[in-house]
């Protein structure tokens, strides 16, 4: 099968909507399918499977800031990969955004499906733009959400009725990652993923717990992977802590998964404008006990405490509890592990590609 598949995000930023496409193509590449994947961007070193579309523009959107690619030129540049592709089915992630994807829609001859990622019901962007998007939305055959409140923010915005497919991971590339003793803390070690200066992924509020922790739990470290302003970040801890906190910048995968691999606790204090958390699932996957803020995106994907603890959204103190809770309680983590390492299965990209290629399937039949 011949699949096009357009990323609104820029490729030279990571990013979840980015990794997600990534890992879906090599997946169906490794099942023998023909895939190319459309993207704004300007970096080399890319997979030889994407085409990049040219530069981007950050825009905010969603809590976030996105880098994306809209206008004349790159609509060119969409109708020309379209026309030399001659798709057998064009997935679209994030249609409903201005971007690549949108332009793909409009353009579009051939069966479409569109995965939408975004998670919020209160979203003004979209709210003022349905009426104008509907009818573009009429071209799209089949409908992805990955999580069910990315389901409800399109059905309340948009319509249709889409199936949930969640987002995916290797499992076994986190399972097989190696720790890096160097990086492991006398009193326990604790990981965070995110950018540092985006204020939703709370690195503010984890740098807050992390330092009433620290101050009663000598030895203990801190993994932070992530881009950002490293001085600024490193200010935030008492000069006393700051050696006892490791700043892994934008990582490479295979670090990622050794940081995770690594830690005895992932924390995750996001505050919100989540829909799904495929970072609790990476943790999860390497076998870090996963302590995340109780938004609802969060709860769903640790079974409400089952498999990971969590912790109220916002409160620092909270946090701080609940993290020296499971430092000091190496039984209650591997109970939480046990749990994980059952649940995490259903996320591998084998699970998740298959279910996306029953969707492909049904809008191909002729």
């Amino acid at each position: 099968m011949k699949v096009g598949i357009v990323c609104p995000y820029s490729f030279d930023a990571p990013g979840g909507v980015q990794n997600h496409v990534k890992d879906l193509a090599e997946a169906l590449i490794a099942r023998h399918h023909d895939v190319s994947v459309l993207a704004p961007g300007e970096e080399d070193g890319t997979p030889s499977y994407v085409v990049l579309a040219g530069g981007a523009v950050p825009v905010p959107y969603n809590g976030s800031v996105a880098r994306l690619s809209f206008g004349p030129v790159v609509a060119a540049r969409v109708r020309r990969w379209l026309r030399d592709g001659r798709f057998d089915v064009l997935h679209l992630h994030e249609p409903a955004t201005p971007s690549i994807a949108l332009l793909a829609l409009w353009a579009a001859e051939c069966p479409v499906v569109a995965t939408f990622h975004t998670s919020n019901v209160r979203s003004r962007a979209m709210s003022a733009s349905a009426s104008i998007l509907r009818p573009s939305m009429e071209k799209i055959t089949a409908r992805i959400a990955v999580s069910e409140y990315a389901r409800d923010t399109l059905v309340q915005h948009i319509g249709g009725e889409p199936v949930v497919i969640p987002n995916g991971v290797y499992v076994d590339h986190y399972t097989a990652a190696v720790p890096r003793p160097e990086w492991r803390g006398a009193g326990g070690t604790v990981a965070f993923v995110g950018r540092l200066d985006e204020p939703r992924k709370g690195f503010a509020l984890m740098t807050e717990a992390f330092t009433r922790v620290a101050s009663e739990r000598p030895g203990v470290r801190l993994l932070v992977v992530g881009g950002g302003d490293v001085e600024k970040a490193a200010a935030g801890f008492p000069a006393t802590l700051r050696g006892q906190v490791d700043f892994l910048g934008r990582a490479s995968d295979k670090d990622k998964a050794a940081a995770l691999r690594t830690a005895d606790v992932y924390v995750a204090p996001n505050t919100g404008g989540e829909s799904f958390g495929i970072v609790l699932v990476e943790a999860m996957a390497a076998g870090a006990t996963v302590l995340a803020s109780d938004i609802p995106a969060f709860a769903r994907v640790l079974e409400g405490g089952r498999c990971g603890a969590l912790f109220r959204a916002g409160d620092a103190g909270d946090l701080a509890e609940g993290l020296g809770a499971l430092l000091t309680d190496p039984g209650r983590r591997t109970a939480l592990d046990e749990e994980a390492a059952r649940v995490v299965r259903r996320y591998d990209w084998g699970t998740v590609a298959t279910k996306i290629l029953q969707v492909y399937e049904t809008v191909t039949v002729s």
